[in-house]
């Protein structure tokens, strides 16, 4: 087997958001102000166009555009991972190819979008992506919103590729991450990706996360995974609970519209979104409202 590719890729990286004029056409400058203050902020890396980026309402331009963004934003100082989700093979394969000589650092690769596929269907995505260009890959699992689970016998096939080297995890079971430890010990660098089972995730070996709410909390995020990575659980457990209520938005279906809601409350951004996806209202908009304020008025110190 060759030798994969070493991953230093650690921390908090917020999935950041893409801002939209008041017509819904992309905003450059308030999506790299996003980025900005989140290294402001202290953020060991960026994940954009994913889920939370809204990259399938991006179009092919819009997302390379976003991606020289970021390179122009943060000056090489912390890992732009970009995220793949394509609805075919091929497209994908251009698009990293492309977004590796515009300067992205690795890429979060999703299965092809609205099929599902089968597992033989789901690697051969993978390793062809994986081909097209010599950045690192972590590999997007999340069976509740992608239909399709990437199984321990397809990624001990995949640990043969040498540029796959992470993996986002999920799954809403945090069993999976000693599965993935006793399959594979170190090979794949794991990382959160539900912010409500990010606790037990540091705690079971999870090198980083991939966080929505850091967008709006930033600093109770860092704090969080600071206190975990130390063991101080007295303190991550604190954070945590008061965390909570806001962090479970981020496995509901809405997430997107609630994150950037909330963005938008601590000033941190707009909550405009493009359709089909539209601002939360009435008893739901009131609701994250409300979930919002009281974290706000009662953060840890």
């Amino acid at each position: 087997m060759p030798a994969h590719l070493a991953c230093d890729w650690s921390g908090v990286y917020p999935a950041a958001t893409t801002q939209f004029d008041p017509a819904l056409e992309l905003d450059l400058r308030a999506t790299q102000a996003v980025q900005a203050a989140l290294l402001r902020d202290g953020v060991h890396g960026l994940v954009l166009m994913g889920t939370v980026g809204e990259g399938n309402s991006l179009s092919a331009a819009e997302k390379r555009t976003v991606l020289r963004g970021a390179v122009e934003v943060t000056e090489g100082r912390v890992p732009i991972i970009v995220g793949v989700s394509e609805f075919t093979t091929a497209t994908a394969v251009t698009f990293v190819r492309d977004a590796e000589a515009l300067g992205a650092s690795g890429f979060m690769v999703l299965p092809g979008m609205v099929y599902v596929p089968t597992a033989a269907e789901l690697e051969q995505h993978f390793r062809a992506v994986a081909g097209a260009t010599g950045l690192p890959i972590m590999l997007y699992n999340n069976p509740p919103s992608y239909r399709v689970n990437i199984e321990i016998g397809t990624l001990a096939r995949l640990a043969e590729v040498p540029n796959i080297v992470s993996i986002k995890e999920s799954a809403p079971d945090p069993r999976r991450f000693t599965d993935l430890f006793n399959a594979f010990g170190d090979r794949f660098v794991l990382f959160a990706g539900l912010d409500d089972v990010v606790f037990e995730a540091v705690t079971l070996g999870a090198r980083g996360w991939v966080s929505g709410l850091t967008n709006a909390f930033p600093a109770e995020s860092l704090a969080l995974f600071a206190a975990l990575r130390a063991g101080d659980i007295e303190r991550a457990r604190r954070i945590y609970r008061w965390f909570m209520p806001l962090l479970h938005l981020d496995a509901e279906h809405d997430l997107v519209q609630s994150i950037k809601l909330a963005e938008q409350i601590l000033g941190r951004g707009s909550e405009r979104v493009r359709p089909p996806r539209l601002p939360l209202a009435g008893e739901r908009r009131a609701q994250v409202t409300a979930l919002v304020e009281k974290a706000r008025a009662t953060r840890p110190a």
